[in-house]
């Protein structure tokens, strides 16, 4: 245990050398405030912008909370997941590629403890900055339009961060898999967009499916009751997180021992 703490600390140093504990957090705040303000200024920038004809009188429906807050999470189903991809698909196949795994390995390291911690590192980091993003536009939206209760705002964020460990999780073994952190990148990237795809496509036939969790949040926050495969994608998208991070161990120690 000891030494699956020191190897935490070393990611934690790691990651800030590269400033992720600063720029990360912003990113997902600067994305959860960015639709609250567009929305609610929308439109005194249309006017301020001008183009339209004399005389002409343009109004907008105002949009609830619920939908303004919405709207804002689709920021991190998309931007969101490209910035976890991007910041984490070189968290083992650079280290790989550069030999920083195999010195770290000559030592009486396991890979178990080498995967997890690095694992666990980067679902601090994401989670941290998920919920202050979130935080964020829970607040603009409740100041510039109504505040949605706490509780809910919870129960979105609990959803959201499923979601998003399992897409870190997808990514730790596409790194595992691969010595180029743009091939595990890409590989990734491609993957979580064409499976969020199918989902949306087909709802009605992947209800159980983890893709479905954003889609879940939405009706959540809109109708005030869970919708009836909640839990079941819940259990999947747990199930599915751990799997990955267990082929990533076990692909990871069979690569090294190959070379």
């Amino acid at each position: 245990m000891k030494q699956w703490f020191t190897l935490l600390n070393k990611e934690f140093l790691e990651m800030a050398r590269n400033y992720k504990w600063v720029w990360m957090p912003i990113t997902f705040i600067l994305l959860g405030v960015m639709d609250p303000l567009t929305t609610y200024y929308l439109p005194e920038i249309l006017n301020s912008v001008g183009g339209l004809p004399e005389g002409t009188v343009f109004e907008m429906p105002e949009p609830s909370a619920q939908e303004v807050f919405i709207m804002s999470l689709g920021q991190y189903q998309m931007i969101g997941i490209l910035v976890i991809v991007l910041s984490m698909m070189g968290i083992i196949a650079g280290e790989r590629k550069s030999g920083v795994a195999q010195l770290i390995l000559v030592k009486p390291v396991s890979y178990s403890s080498y995967i997890t911690s690095k694992w666990a590192a980067a679902i601090i980091l994401i989670l941290l900055s998920l919920f202050l993003g979130m935080l964020a536009s829970w607040y603009y939206t409740g100041v510039l339009f109504e505040f949605i209760p706490f509780g809910s705002f919870m129960e979105s964020f609990g959803l959201y961060a499923l979601w998003h460990v399992l897409v870190l999780s997808f990514v730790i073994l596409c790194s595992a898999m691969f010595m180029q952190p743009v091939a595990a990148g890409m590989v990734a990237l491609v993957t979580v967009f064409v499976f969020t795809i199918l989902g949306g496509s087909f709802q009605h036939l992947l209800e159980w499916s983890p893709t479905q969790l954003v889609s879940y949040v939405s009706e959540k926050l809109l109708t005030e009751n869970w919708p009836e495969h909640i839990w079941p994608a819940t259990g999947m998208t747990l199930l599915m997180s751990v799997l990955f991070v267990i082929m990533a161990i076990y692909i990871f120690k069979r690569k090294e021992l190959a070379d």
